[in-house]
């Protein structure tokens, strides 16, 4: 079927974002090329881990820079303040009557991208499918017990703890507000049975129904993905008409490709490459810490490594590491490291924490280690990761520096490449006996997200037997209102983990993105995103 994209034909953009980009270079009709340039946001990333764009079932790496443009919550986070919940399609919020819960005046006329008006009942109804369909961002809102009308223009969000952190959460786009009717005619239900009985998903993946300043109008998976401008948003509309998110896994490929002028961003470079950008006509380099960190996750179940299931021997990994070289090394030192799964600029999480408390290299302590293990020859286990890379890194060659790490105190790592999505399918159902695999906040940077996962569908994915203690401390740190009794419950959570040594945090990026001069405005963000594209200008 011949699809419209404008004025330019099907086979104008093919050639305009095909493989390498070639097009830009030679070949194309003047107007062509000048009409893409101005009005056609190009983004070079790796997106292989990219499976669904339905909010209420996303929860991979790469995919929430679309729904960020695609959607709106009722709340959002801006990159200058994590901290602080602001307006988006809540205008105003504050506690239900009765302290259980909070309530959330919406803002007036607000249209949906099929242009219908988007009210209270689209609200509830987005909440109860997200809850119903009992995917893995239904876990993040375990704490809402009811979603209820008040007014057309108003909603009450009802809490089983009500002490405990919501709003932070509700800016995750996990929890965007969708199209009820758009969604429903494709199948989608908020009903009791939706985990069985919604039909939408597939609709969602290569659609959306939101009211973000772009609209999703395809995916093609390992390939690209096109967003149009949605001339119902709220704030005005995109800076762009149409933006592509193209699939560029090698770093090598990228770097080309943002030289030449075939992508205006390009997000996968090593620090070799950055560097060598330095003085290039055309291009500079945008950076931001991140909240993402990447890490080693191994298995506390004996029927999946016997050696694993001693704790002395797990924490004996945890020594041999060595984290400094993985940053100045294989990431030019671009890069930071928590002690554990509270990323570094969180509340109780700061690099003298983290060198107080986490991880360093210390082979004679691993070692010794390995001996109160009973296993002084050390042992073996496999490390699963996925064919892909995180901020310019590929998992194939980080794992080859910690088979070589472990080697020096005699524990023998089998590497285990697959498919990405492979990999986080085996991992996420308890299969693995050792991953490497990212983290990154859901839109929104809640220390209770990074830290409830990890004593929750976590442990069960590693088959670990958490003290209670450690389930309360998380609970009892969520809901502290002290600010300084609250940073020390934190310390205190990562003091257990890292002694747990089931987590191993190999490193926490700083972004740094090329960007292209025809890119006037590109807003970072490290709370999920990474680039909020609602806020992208043209130069």
């Amino acid at each position: 079927m011949q699809r419209d994209f404008g004025w330019i034909g099907r086979r104008d953009l093919v050639r305009l974002l095909g493989a390498g980009g070639a097009a830009l270079a030679a070949g194309m009709p003047a107007r062509v090329h000048a009409q893409a340039r101005r009005d056609t946001l190009v983004i070079g990333i790796d997106i292989s881990d990219t499976i669904t764009f339905d909010p209420a079932r996303e929860s991979q790496y790469s995919a929430p820079m679309t729904l960020q443009a695609a959607y709106d919550g009722l709340l959002q986070v801006t990159p200058d303040d994590y901290n602080t919940p602001k307006p988006a399609l809540a205008s105003a919020w504050t506690r239900t009557p009765d302290g259980k819960g909070w309530r959330f005046t919406l803002r007036p006329g607000v249209r949906f991208a099929s242009g219908n008006p988007m009210t209270a009942d689209d609200v509830k109804w987005s909440f109860d499918r997200c809850i119903n369909l009992k995917d893995q961002p239904s876990q993040y809102i375990w704490n809402i017990a009811a979603v209820t009308i008040v007014d057309p223009a108003t909603v009450d969000i009802l809490l089983h703890q009500p002490d405990e952190p919501i709003l932070s959460i509700l800016t995750s786009t996990n929890f965007a507000v969708l199209d009820r009717k758009t969604v429903e005619a494709q199948g989608g239900t908020a009903a009791a049975d939706a985990s069985t009985a919604d039909k939408a998903t597939p609709w969602l993946n290569q659609h959306s129904a939101g009211t973000g300043a772009y609209t999703l109008s395809g995916w093609v998976r390992n390939a690209q993905i096109q967003l149009r401008r949605n001339p119902h948003d709220w704030r005005g509309g995109g800076g762009f008409a149409r933006i592509v998110i193209r699939h560029l896994s090698d770093s090598a490929a990228q770097l080309l490709a943002i030289r030449r002028g075939d992508i205006d961003v390009a997000c996968n470079l090593i620090p070799e490459q950055v560097a060598s950008l330095n003085g290039a006509a055309g291009v500079r380099v945008e950076r931001l810490t991140s909240l993402d960190f990447v890490y080693m996750a191994v298995t506390a179940d004996p029927a999946f490594n016997k050696a694993l299931s001693v704790q002395a021997a797990r924490q004996a990994i945890g020594w041999a590491i060595d984290y400094d070289g993985i940053r100045d090394n294989l990431l030019g030192g671009a890069a930071v490291r928590p002690a554990t799964f509270l990323p570094i600029g969180t509340r109780g999480s700061t690099a003298a924490i983290a060198q107080q408390i986490g991880f360093h290299q210390d082979l004679d302590r691993a070692r010794a280690l390995l001996k109160q293990a009973g296993m002084p020859d050390g042992f073996e286990f496999a490390i699963s990761y996925g064919d892909a890379a995180v901020s310019g890194l590929s998992y194939a060659l980080l794992a080859q520096k910690l088979q070589s790490d472990l080697a020096r105190v005699g524990i023998r790592v089998t590497l285990n490449p697959m498919d990405q999505v492979n990999m986080r399918t085996q991992y996420t159902t308890g299969k693995s006996t050792a991953v490497l695999t990212f983290w990154n906040p859901p839109n929104t940077p809640e220390e209770e997200l990074w830290a409830g996962a990890t004593v929750e569908r976590v442990a069960k994915r590693l088959h670990q037997a958490l003290p209670d203690s450690l389930v309360k401390l998380v609970h009892q740190a969520a809901s502290e209102s002290d600010p300084a009794r609250q940073e020390q419950l934190w310390i205190d959570y990562q003091k257990a983990m890292v002694e747990d040594a089931n987590l191993f945090v190999l490193f926490q990026p700083v972004y740094q993105f090329a960007v292209r001069d025809t890119v006037k405005a590109l807003p970072l963000t490290a709370a999920g995103p990474q680039v909020e594209l609602s806020g992208a200008e043209p130069g």
